[in-house]
């Protein structure tokens, strides 16, 4: 067996529920070991939780410049290798950069940056190096979401003729109406978050599903944002209508004032032969609709799904996978990529994904601030 693939983390300390999801992604195959990182950015507190994961100290480092600067002094063969970026949205730009610079490879949160000109600076140092970036659009690890790519890809429901994602939240309503908290947290603060907070946050992982799943990408965007109030400078709201070539048409709404609502991300693509729909709160079901037949549900780790499914899978049927397999999907298709082993190009994001993010999270800002008109993407 390879030796371990040897990791550090930048924030997700903590109750972090970022931290604890990279944390377990990366130990469900057994190919990374967390060996360090800066968890905090107070160094007392940055000890208390290493320890408290059972984390050694000597490779807790009291800030990011301190942590590059000591693990370039040590043998390649025993440096970090791969850094996982979980920092608020302001710092992903200039940490990635240099770790890429410095031949890290990396794996960041999304959005990538805070700004499409920073995305681009990116992927100019990323072509100059030799080492892998995946960015964690968490949903494309799915078994079933990877079981709507394989069926979409293959004409299952013929040529595609809508598309319908819905990302709603709630989380933000008790934030949003009391304006000292909506002035004090960092999500609505365009300094650390760039220009979205709803699109930035929630739409880029329904933007980049949607190319995902349907191996097409978006040509414009014309949407219309809601901010709520005059002092908030961030969306907290939502709707996008999409155009892709061959004059198809697709909508995608986003929410984070939808009362109630928890983490209902669903994914609607409809053909001329049939149609898919997956919904993120009931994740192992993918439901196929034609005309002719009655209803179909394909559930992960049967035979009949695809190679790219199975492969995602880690139960037998009937065995519920969710959020942390997701995740654990995408850390699995990295260590492949690192230790230059063959694997399915859908396996986790790329700079690609992360690019196209940033470009579509300012074209629907910028949508909605010249009067919702149609923007090139």
């Amino acid at each position: 067996m390879s030796a371990k693939i040897r990791l550090g983390i930048l924030g997700g300390g903590g109750d972090s529920l970022i931290g604890v999801l990279h944390r377990i992604a990366s130990s469900m195959y057994d190919s990374y070991e967390l060996v360090g990182g800066v968890f905090n950015p107070n160094f007392d507190e940055n000890i208390g939780f290493a320890k408290e994961i059972g984390i050694p100290t000597n490779r807790i480092y009291k800030d990011f410049d301190t942590m590059m600067e000591e693990e370039l002094k040590l043998p390649e063969d025993e440096r970090i290798q791969v850094v996982s970026v979980l920092t608020p949205n302001f710092l992903h730009f200039p940490m990635a950069k240099k770790l890429i610079e410095s031949g890290f490879n990396v794996i960041c949160e999304k959005p990538m940056t805070t700004t499409y000109e920073e995305a681009k600076i990116l992927q100019e140092t990323l072509e100059k190096a030799n080492t892998i970036f995946a960015v964690t659009y968490t949903y494309t690890g799915y078994p079933m979401v990877r079981q709507m790519k394989e069926m979409i890809a293959s004409g299952v429901i013929g040529k595609i003729q809508k598309i319908d994602v819905q990302y709603y939240q709630g989380w933000i309503n008790p934030i949003i109406h009391d304006k000292e908290k909506r002035a004090a947290t960092w999500r609505l603060d365009p300094e650390k978050s760039g220009i979205s907070c709803c699109v930035g946050d929630i739409g880029t992982h329904g933007f980049d599903m949607i190319e995902y799943v349907t191996g097409m990408e978006v040509e414009s965007v014309l949407a219309e944002l809601n901010y709520l109030y005059s002092d908030n400078k961030m969306d907290i709201d939502g709707t996008m209508l999409l155009r892709f070539p061959n004059d198809i048409k697709g909508l995608l709404r986003t929410s984070q004032i939808a009362t109630g609502e928890e983490n209902n991300f669903t994914v609607k693509i409809y053909g001329n032969k049939g149609g898919l729909k997956w919904e993120q709160e009931n994740p192992n079901y993918l439901y196929h609709l034609t005309e002719d037949e009655p209803l179909k549900v394909l559930k992960p780790g049967h035979a009949y799904n695809s190679e790219l499914s199975l492969s995602g899978t880690k139960l037998p049927p009937g065995h519920p996978e969710g959020i942390f397999d997701s995740m654990g999907n995408i850390y699995k298709g990295v260590a492949k990529a690192i230790r230059k082993e063959p694997y399915h190009p859908g396996e986790f994001p790329t700079m690609k994904d992360g690019v196209r993010g940033m470009n579509f999270i300012e074209k629907a800002v910028d949508s909605h601030k010249k009067g919702n008109v149609w923007v090139k993407i």
